[in-house]
């Protein structure tokens, strides 16, 4: 069932239909993974809750009607901060609220990696817990974050979350980083309204099975992670990666480091004269690709100041050319950066 909000007003911004939901999403929405800030396994550094929420309210100025957050991002503070910021916004034009559960930290140690959990009413006292920090009564669409790997059966998950549809709690729901035989079993069990990948220029691997299979099966695909962490934002340096603080998790990420950084910033100096030839930014080219991929209905796009919101946003209706294509598909041929098909079968 769609949420009341998805029919608010009718922005500027263009939107494919979500799935079966009924809702129909921007075809970029904001991601609030780095607005948790520091301080958990998986932190972007400090970041001031001011400029998250300008950055929330000047994304939904500029069109973009949803928002994808988590309860693991900052162990719960990403979700306080979105909830603050909404609050802050009329309520006819909140943008719809996607969150995710199943990720189980350790309040004593922060900076242990979450565990991922499945068991039933864990999963409802964590839908309880979202509810109360975004502020709202119902989540537009709850997504299992990542399979369970506490000895739960994914059917018994699965079973909880229609159980938050059924209560009324939750209007839809999703899976991410899911594989193809995960989603058979959510399909047969109903409900299955999206699939959250990984997916750009350098992670190409969901395009393979999970993109195509969603496509074939009318499940919605909003994809994470299209300027990979930052890498293809146009605005990395070999400099900056180097000065990358040790509590922001991309500090120990071997893509950030030699020999591989110096292949992805070649890879992403590629994108500059596609930008160039379009009047806009690499970031806005690298998100464009994702979603000019048959079965992507959109593409999750994080950002810490409204100034980077305005760096992608012209993904939202940049249509890439064959040509574009090509020299990208070039690009990685020639850099060898990333895996997974070069383009659509």
């Amino acid at each position: 069932m769609p949420s009341p909000r998805a029919m608010m007003a009718v922005v500027s911004l263009p939107t494919r239909p979500l799935g079966p939901t009924g809702a129909a999403i921007t075809t970029v929405g904001l991601g609030a993974w780095a607005i948790g800030g520091a301080g958990w396994s998986l932190g972007w550094a400090g970041q001031d809750d001011g400029a998250s929420i300008d950055t929330i309210r000047h994304a939904v100025a500029r069109g973009v009607n949803w928002i994808d957050t988590a309860a693991v991002y900052g162990l719960g503070h990403s979700e306080e901060v979105v909830g603050r910021a909404l609050r802050q916004i009329p309520a006819a034009d909140r943008p719809l609220l996607f969150t995710k559960c199943g990720l189980a930290w350790d309040e004593a140690n922060p900076l242990v990696p979450a565990r991922r959990v499945g068991d039933p009413e864990r999963i409802r006292r964590e839908c309880d817990a979202s509810l109360r920090r975004l502020g709202v009564e119902r989540i537009d669409l709850y997504q299992l974050h990542f399979p369970p790997q506490d000895g739960t059966a994914l059917e018994d998950t699965w079973e909880a979350l229609l159980g938050l549809v059924a209560a009324g709690k939750v209007a839809a729901i999703g899976a991410s980083n899911f594989t193809v035989e995960q989603l058979e079993c959510c399909e047969r069990l109903g409900g299955l309204a999206s699939l959250q990948p990984a997916f750009s220029l350098m992670r190409r691997e969901a395009a393979a099975d999970v993109i195509p299979w969603c496509a074939a099966h009318g499940v919605g695909v909003i994809i994470y992670s299209p300027m990979y962490s930052g890498l293809l934002s146009g605005r990395f340096t070999a400099e900056r990666a180097a000065a990358l603080p040790a509590e922001d998790w991309r500090s120990g990420w071997r893509e950030f480091q030699p020999p591989r950084l110096a292949r992805n910033l070649e890879l992403a100096g590629a994108l500059e004269p596609i930008a160039r030839r379009h009047g806009t930014s690499p970031a806005a080219v690298a998100v464009a690709w994702t979603t000019s991929w048959p079965g992507v209905t959109a593409a999750i796009v994080g950002a810490r100041a409204p100034a980077q919101v305005d760096e992608w946003i012209a993904a939202a209706d940049l249509e890439l050319t064959e040509e574009d294509l090509a020299e990208l598909r070039a690009a990685l041929k020639r850099t060898g950066a990333g895996e997974g098909p070069l383009a659509p079968a």
